[in-house]
């Protein structure tokens, strides 16, 4: 079963700066982004429609004491893969999480709107599907029971987190605005 994520922003700057930089900046938004430490572009492929890019995120949270055993430093990223279509102002994307390759799977579009002459409305639709057969601790005859609440609880949780992204968006574009002034 896949849990659906939605999430629409305002950003208070035009749709060309807008959708270029979170395109080709965002690796300077990071600092602008609580939880994550950085964003590393491993690969960027230009190409005529638009870029594919390959970024990795790292999360800057500290590991609850608990769960230290468990959960190692370099298990907090996501590897970004996504594939701009700058023509319809779009990129659709997946992610992957390098310490459960098999048991999550996340994927979506960000389409970019001009909504009015000052300000773009970022739409993001996407997909989680977690698969908890694989997982260490869970067991077997659960997995499928849980999942759906689990999947929801995470929906829950990144969705802000995505919103987020877009306002950290929007504080980095003030600034630059400013330092122009």
């Amino acid at each position: 079963m896949f849990m659906q994520i939605h999430s629409e922003s305002r950003i208070h700057h035009p749709l060309d700066v807008v959708y270029q930089s979170y395109r080709d900046r965002l690796k300077e938004i990071a600092p602008y982004t609580p939880d994550v430490k950085e964003i590393v572009v491993a690969l960027r492929e230009e190409r005529a429609k638009g870029p594919k890019i390959h970024n990795i995120w790292i999360a800057d949270r500290e590991i609850p004491k608990v769960a230290q055993s468990m959960v190692k430093p370099d298990m907090l990223r996501w590897d970004d893969y996504a594939d701009w279509n700058d023509d319809a102002a779009h990129v659709d994307w997946r992610l992957s999480i390098p310490a459960f390759p098999d048991q999550v799977q996340c994927s979506g579009r960000n389409a970019f709107f001009a909504d009015g002459p000052n300000a773009t409305r970022v739409v993001l639709t996407g997909t989680l599907e977690i698969n908890l057969k694989n997982v260490p601790g869970v067991p077997r005859i659960l997995a499928g029971r849980i999942a759906p609440r689990i999947e929801s609880f995470i929906v829950k949780l990144v969705t802000p987190n995505l919103e987020n992204v877009n306002h950290c968006l929007e504080r980095f574009l003030d600034d630059q605005v400013q330092s122009l002034s």
